[in-house]
C-alpha cells in the first residue's frame, strides 16, 4: 500500500475511532448521567479529540518526531480539532440563518454532510502539517523499501539512494 494511502486510513481509522468515544460518552452523559448538553458535548468533544490524538500519534503518525512535546502537539491538535468544529458550526449558520433552509434536514445536511466533509478536510491537513509536520514531510518520499548505500563519484563519501 502506498504510504498515502496508509495515512489517509490511519487519520480515517482514528477518526471513527474518536467518532465512536465522542457519540458514545455524550449519549452517555445525556441519558443516564444526566447532564445538561452543553456539558456533556463539551466533555465529549475533549473525550473525542484525545481518542483522535492517541491514535494518530501512536498510529498513523507514530514516527514522527517534530521537536515538539506531547503536551505542545495534543495543544495544537485540539486547537486543529475546535477549527473543525467552527467549521461546521458556520457552515450550518450559513445554511439556517443566511439561507433560510431551517428545516432538521437542511441543518443535518450542512452541519454533519458539508461541515463535517470540510472540517475533515481542515482536520487532515492541520493534523500533518501543525502537528506531526516531520513525519507528513517524509511520507510523499518514502517508498516503504530499503535505501541502498553507494559511494559518490569521486569523493570517496557514501550517498543513500532509494
Amino acid at each position: 500500500m502506498r504510504p498515502a494511502a496508509r495515512e489517509l486510513l490511519g487519520f480515517a481509522a482514528a477518526g471513527l475511532c474518536a467518532y465512536a468515544a465522542d457519540l458514545g460518552l455524550f449519549l452517555w452523559l445525556r441519558g443516564p448521567a444526566g447532564i445538561d448538553p452543553l456539558t456533556a458535548k463539551a466533555l465529549s468533544f475533549v473525550a473525542g479529540c484525545t481518542v483522535a490524538y492517541a491514535g494518530n500519534a501512536l498510529g498513523t503518525y507514530r514516527r514522527a518526531d517534530g521537536g515538539a512535546s506531547r503536551l505542545r502537539q495534543y495543544a495544537v491538535f485540539c486547537a486543529v480539532n475546535v477549527a473543525g468544529a467552527l467549521v461546521q458550526l458556520l457552515c450550518i449558520a450559513v445554511s439556517h440563518y443566511g439561507l433560510g433552509l431551517t428545516s432538521r434536514r437542511a441543518d443535518t445536511v450542512s452541519g454533519a454532510g458539508i461541515g463535517m466533509a470540510l472540517a475533515t478536510v481542515l482536520r487532515f491537513w492541520g493534523t500533518r502539517t501543525l502537528v506531526f509536520r516531520s513525519q507528513a514531510a517524509r511520507i510523499p518520499h518514502d517508498t516503504g523499501t530499503p535505501r541502498a548505500a553507494r559511494t559518490a563519484p569521486g569523493t570517496g563519501q557514501r550517498t543513500w539512494t532509494g
